[in-house]
Formats: structure tokens, sequence, C-alpha cells
């Protein structure tokens, strides 16, 4: 008993995505190739910005920061749940959740932020294009990437440390593929109504505030697009607006439905699905969203890729 004791207070047990799948192999190992192209993608898209001078603007900056904090968001689950699957294992220390927890909240909420702030970058840019570089310069391109990073870090800390401190009353079984709070939070034996609540306020704060100043910004942007009389300055404003909506709509919306309505109005395997959408999907989408309707991205792809060639 006591052993089981011990047991039940220093480990989770995470089912694992979908644990009732028969092919549950093949979805690790095709998760596991979404997490590969992922890693490179972004990977590819930041090192293309860095190496280009031609990339060297406030967009390109912010999309930098965007591919930055996917690497880290997906890699905060994935390689987890493969090595946890690859050893036939599904435990987690308790430390392990609270720290797994953490950086996909932290994560998650810096992306939240960011994209707003790059809503707001393309409304400037569209809209007060004379005052562009002046209202978007070093300064304030910086200060958005330290507000992103630092905004949802301090909100992932207080409601990490917050979450684990409920106590957990029998089997720790996590159905889920990773730590996330609403599927942790189920595992209280304490009423846990009143928090809930915080997390909701919270999620207006993180979610659905900026969902709506981002769809504020792009009415005023499609505005403004439509009265263009040139129809390439048009066409370009549309697909790097367009891209941008995609991916607001990908992250955003799985976020609304588990983070702002009752647990009890959705089964575990809505919220996995959900989850697969913002932690693995999106961080996958976002360079090839952003890389094949940009030209100037292409571009330098090309340039880098003819050098190689040429130094053959």
């Amino acid at each position: 008993m006591a052993k089981r004791n011990n047991i039940s207070t220093t480990d989770f047990i995470l089912l694992g995505l979908f644990p009732e799948f028969q092919y549950a192999s093949l979805l690790v190992y095709l998760i596991l190739l979404v997490y590969l192209i992922a890693l490179t993608g972004n990977s590819i898209l930041i090192f293309l910005i860095w190496l280009d001078v031609h990339l060297h603007t406030p967009m390109y900056f912010l999309l930098s920061q965007l591919s930055l904090i996917d690497l880290f968001y997906i890699s905060s689950s994935v390689p987890k749940m493969v090595i946890n699957h690859s050893l036939g294992k599904h435990s987690i220390s308790f430390t392990g959740c609270g720290i797994q927890m953490f950086f996909c909240l932290s994560l998650g909420g810096a992306e939240c932020l960011l994209l707003t702030f790059m809503s707001y970058d393309r409304f400037v840019a569209v809209c007060n294009p004379l005052q562009y570089t002046v209202i978007m310069n070093s300064k304030v391109c910086l200060l958005i990437a330290v507000a992103s990073w630092t905004g949802g870090a301090l909100n992932s800390l207080i409601q990490t440390i917050y979450t684990m401190h409920f106590p957990v009353c029998g089997l720790k079984e996590i159905n889920h593929f990773f730590c996330e709070m609403p599927a942790v939070l189920k595992l209280s034996c304490q009423d846990t109504s009143d928090y809930e609540m915080v997390v909701f306020v919270v999620s207006i704060i993180f979610i659905l505030i900026p969902f709506n100043l981002i769809f504020a910004s792009y009415i005023q942007i499609f505005l403004t697009v439509l009265k263009m009389k040139s129809p390439e300055g048009r066409s370009k404003a549309l697909a790097t607006c367009s891209s941008h909506l995609t991916v607001v709509s990908l992250y955003l919306g799985p976020g609304i439905v588990v983070y702002m309505t009752p647990g009890s109005s959705h089964t575990p395997a809505l919220d996995q699905g959900l989850s697969v959408f913002y932690t693995i999907l999106t961080p996958m989408l976002n360079p090839i969203i952003y890389s094949l309707r940009n030209k100037e991205v292409v571009g330098a792809l090309r340039k880098v890729l003819r050098k190689k060639l040429v130094s053959k």
C-alpha cells in the first residue's frame, strides 16, 4: 500500500493520443513525421530570414519569432510522446508534468500574443504605409517579442503552480498525450469550478480578445485593400493577410473550444483532437503557409539553393 501511495503521489500516467485507437503505432509515427517536417520547415524559415537582408523587416522578424515559438511548442509534447510509446512507458513524474504544462502554456500564450501583434503589423503596413517604418521600428519589434515571450511565461507560471497544487485522488491517469491543464484539472478530488472560471477569464484575455482584435484589424485591412488601384499591390496584400488569417483560424479556433467551453461538454477524444491542431499541426503548417504564398521567402530559398549548386 505504501508503495502504491508513493507512486500515486509522484507519477502521472499519460494514456496517450486516442488510447483506444487500434493503430496507435501508425499514428505516433505519423506525428513523428509531422514533427520532423515542423523542425525542418521552421528551422529553414528562421535561417532564411536571418541570412537574406531583404527579409530583415518587421514582418519577417515577427515571423521568425513565430517559427521559434513553434519549434519549442511542438518539442514540448511530441518527443515525450514518441519516447514513451517506443519504450512502452506511460509515466511522467509530477515535476516533469509541471514543467511540460508550463512550457505548453507559456508558448501557447506567447503565440496568441504574437499573432495579435502580427495582425497589427499588417494593419499598419496596409492602412498606414507611409508611417510603417516609423511605427514598426526595431525597438518596437524587440518590445513586441519580449512582451509576447514574457506575457506567456508569467501567465503560464501562475496557472501551472495553481493547477499542480490541487490534490489528486485515486489513479493519476491523464487521458491525453501531454499534461494539458484542463486534462490534469479533471483528476482533482477538490471542486475546481472557481478556478475553471479564472481559466475562462484568462482565456478571454489570451484567446478571445486577440481573436477579436485580429478580426477587427483584418476588416480594416480588407476595406483598405478594396480601395487599392494597383492589382499587384492588392494581390500581395491579400496573399500575406490570408496566410496570417489561415494560421490564426487553425490556432485560435480549437483553443477557444478547449479552454472556453465547459469540460463536461466535450469528450477526451475531442480535446485531444483539437489539441493536435494547435500543438502539432499548426507548428508544421505555419512555415508551409507563409512560404508557399510568399514570393520573397521562395525567392530567398531559391537564392540559397542556387549558391549551393554553383559552389559545387
